[in-house]
């Protein structure tokens, strides 16, 4: 069993991060959960309390940066530090760059990427002191070959590429790995909303046929959080059934 380390996941309530938390808890960890929405916080402290585990959330919107910073800060020195950093919130608003606004494109970069790297920098501290670390951020096949519709979410994905690979350059002395998961196509909530022909569409794109799960994407974490991903750095892992091949 690991040492039991401090793991922060953001956008935890749901989805892709509350299967995270799940697998860092049966990894022997501490775990964090943030998120805006405390009602799905209730959700996830109930789910957890099923599986036999306990975890502390914290219901906080992340791009409030003196809030986000204080708890994230609050955490670190309670627990010696933070061990291992989950930058998984995001959101889309979703549009052809002709209808896109400077506010559409301004709150996705401001989730997705403004608050990863206010995170990173803070996780980071603790983490070069105590000479070891592990950042893992969700990206996404659209920050690796585009998607029309998400030149909003696309560049926030793939600016999380480029700041992850510089704070694997900047951090690997000290022990601190940072690497991206690419997730493809995952049956979420949003995406069981989609028409049917819309997602059989989306199936032609990809070599293996079918729709990944939040648990595929939830494992490709854990292993990158584990002592066995310790020689692993400024990687994307994509998670997509072969779809950005």
């Amino acid at each position: 069993m690991p040492e039991k380390k401090l793991a922060v996941v953001t956008g935890a309530a749901r989805g892709i991060g509350r299967a995270v938390v799940l697998e860092l808890l049966k990894q022997g960890r501490i775990v964090a959960g943030l998120d805006l929405n405390s009602e799905q916080l209730g959700e996830l402290e109930n789910v957890v309390k099923e599986a036999g585990f306990s975890c502390n959330t914290y219901c906080v919107d992340i791009t409030d940066t003196a809030a986000f910073t204080e708890i994230l800060e609050s955490l670190a020195a309670e627990y010696g530090g933070i061990g291992i950093l989950v930058n998984n919130a995001g959101i889309t608003r979703d549009r052809l760059i002709l209808q896109m606004s400077d506010e559409d494109f301004d709150s996705v970069i401001d989730v997705n990427l403004r608050a990863a790297f206010v995170a990173t920098r803070i996780a980071a501290k603790s983490m070069v002191r105590n000479k070891f670390g592990r950042i893992i951020s969700l990206s996404s096949v659209a920050g690796v070959m585009g998607n029309a519709g998400q030149s909003n979410y696309a560049a926030s994905k793939a600016g999380l590429i480029g700041l992850t690979k510089t704070v694997a350059r900047e951090l690997g002395r000290k022990n601190v790995t940072a690497n991206c998961i690419a997730p493809g196509f995952i049956v979420t909530d949003m995406t069981e909303k989609l028409p049917e022909p819309v997602k059989e569409a989306a199936k032609q794109m990809i070599p293996l046929q079918k729709f990944g799960s939040v648990d595929d994407v939830a494992k490709a974490i854990a292993f990158l959080a584990s002592d066995e991903a310790a020689y692993i750095t400024g990687q994307v892992l994509c998670v997509d059934g072969g779809m950005a091949m």
